[in-house]
C-alpha cells in the first residue's frame, strides 16, 4: 500500500477498503447531511466492490475532490485502466455532488467566501 495514511490525512473525506471490507468517514466531515454521507458511502463501497483495492476521496489544495485508488502490491486482479475508467464514470454521474462537496470544503476549511467557490 502507498504512504497514504487515511486516518491522519485531514484532506481525506471518505475511503473504502476492499481487503478489510471497511468504510471510513473522516470525523471532520461528520456534520454533513446524512443523505450526503449515505450517498458518499454507497459510492465508495460500490467502487471498491467493482474495482478492488482501497479508494479514498480526497480534497486537493484548491478544494477539488478527487479519487485515489490504491491496490495492494500483491493484488494481481486489480486493473489500473478499469479503475480509472470507472472512477471517471462515477465522477461524471455524481458531478453535482462532488462540486457541492468541493464548495463546502472551500468555504469551511479554506475560508473562502461562497461567491469565490463557483
Amino acid at each position: 500500500m502507498s504512504d497514504l495514511n487515511i486516518e491522519e490525512d485531514e484532506s481525506v473525506l471518505a475511503a473504502a477498503n476492499s481487503y478489510t471490507q471497511k468504510y471510513y468517514l473522516n470525523k471532520l466531515y461528520a456534520s454533513l447531511p446524512a443523505s450526503i454521507l449515505e450517498e458518499l458511502q454507497k459510492i465508495c463501497v460500490a467502487y471498491v466492490e467493482e474495482v478492488g483495492g482501497i479508494a479514498a476521496y480526497r480534497f486537493a489544495e484548491d478544494g477539488e475532490l478527487s479519487l485515489i485508488s490504491i491496490p495492494d502490491e500483491n493484488d494481481f486482479y486489480y486493473d489500473e485502466i478499469s479503475a480509472g475508467l470507472i472512477g471517471r464514470r462515477i465522477e461524471r454521474e455524481n458531478r453535482e455532488l462532488f462540486e457541492a462537496l468541493g464548495n463546502y470544503y472551500r468555504v469551511k476549511f479554506l475560508n473562502l467566501p461562497p461567491e469565490e467557490t463557483e
